[in-house]
């Protein structure tokens, strides 16, 4: 991106965070969701309009999702995936379908 302030041209780039494993990017995505709720308490010690609220809101509980997202995936990946190689399949499924129950 090129911008222009005071006469000079300036190169501005943005680095995006790259996290190296599983828990950076579960600790990543939970510093974004506390911003977010952040945000979501100010708005309402600010008596923003209550739509601009629920935005953020609804910001806070899709960061949560994709938190959920990415643990769920990691679980799958390591601790169901050898409890199927170890014979434990039914053990593994009936763990994670109740999660899924509780959530509805």
């Amino acid at each position: 991106m090129i911008s222009l302030y005071g006469g000079y041209n300036k190169l501005i780039i943005f680095m995006a965070f790259k996290p190296k494993n599983n828990k950076e990017r579960i600790l990543h995505r939970l510093k974004i969701a506390q911003g977010h709720l952040r945000k979501v308490e100010a708005m309402v010690q600010d008596n923003a309009y209550c739509i601009d609220v629920i935005h953020q809101s609804r910001a806070v509980q899709e960061a949560l999702k994709t938190i959920d997202n990415v643990i769920l995936e990691n679980h799958l990946k390591s601790c169901v995936a050898n409890s199927i190689k170890a014979g434990k399949s039914e053990e593994a499924v009936s763990e994670v379908m109740s999660v899924f129950k509780k959530s509805n």
